[in-house]
């Protein structure tokens, strides 16, 4: 791609095209994900920082932060990328509840009634930060863990094209819960 083309993306994306947005990511996913696997980023992983890389590059054309850009679009966004990659791995050395990222849901005891009058500090803080996710994370986590729906219907009562988006939607609500509560810990 050359410069004056990359120019004319950044323009259409200053602009809010969303189709050449679609078009940015759909070229570039599975290179992305190929990218991600020498760092050895789990693909659901993977998927995840891709999106948030894709928002950043939505957003900094918007802001004024790419209009000289030397470099190709898929160049930028896999940096953007890389810098998520590295970040993420900083952020999994200072977790606080265990040395494993991997949205293991056993540093997390959901065997717990949140609405009962007797709950220990960590499960008066597991209710807090619970309360602070939004509707979809709440209901798909009440579901799964204290209503003991499976996966598939969890996928049919909440409507979901197909399981593995809900499985990575349960393990984005995971992993938030999880960022709030390391951040609270942090805070001491």
């Amino acid at each position: 791609m050359n410069t004056s083309n990359s120019k004319n993306i950044i323009n259409l994306l200053k602009q809010g095209d969303d189709k050449m947005l679609e078009k940015i990511y759909l070229d570039n996913r599975e290179g992305f994900i190929n990218f991600s696997k020498k760092y050895n980023v789990e693909e659901y992983d993977a998927i995840d920082i891709y999106q948030d890389s894709i928002l950043v590059l939505r957003e900094n054309p918007i802001n004024g932060k790419i209009d000289t850009r030397q470099s190709n679009i898929s160049t930028y966004l896999f940096a953007i990328g890389k810098y998520k990659i590295f970040h993420n791995f900083r952020v999994r050395s200072k977790f606080d509840f265990e040395a494993d990222y991997d949205l293991v849901e056993e540093n997390i005891d959901f065997d717990v009634n949140l609405y009962s009058t007797n709950l220990t500090k960590e499960q008066r803080l597991l209710k807090k930060y619970y309360d602070k996710l939004g509707d979809r994370c709440k209901s798909v986590l009440n579901l799964f863990y204290y209503q003991g729906y499976n996966l598939d219907e969890i996928r049919e009562i909440l409507n979901y094209s197909n399981k593995k988006v809900l499985k990575s939607q349960k393990s984005r609500c995971i992993k938030q819960l999880k960022n709030l509560l390391n951040k609270h810990y942090e805070e001491f």
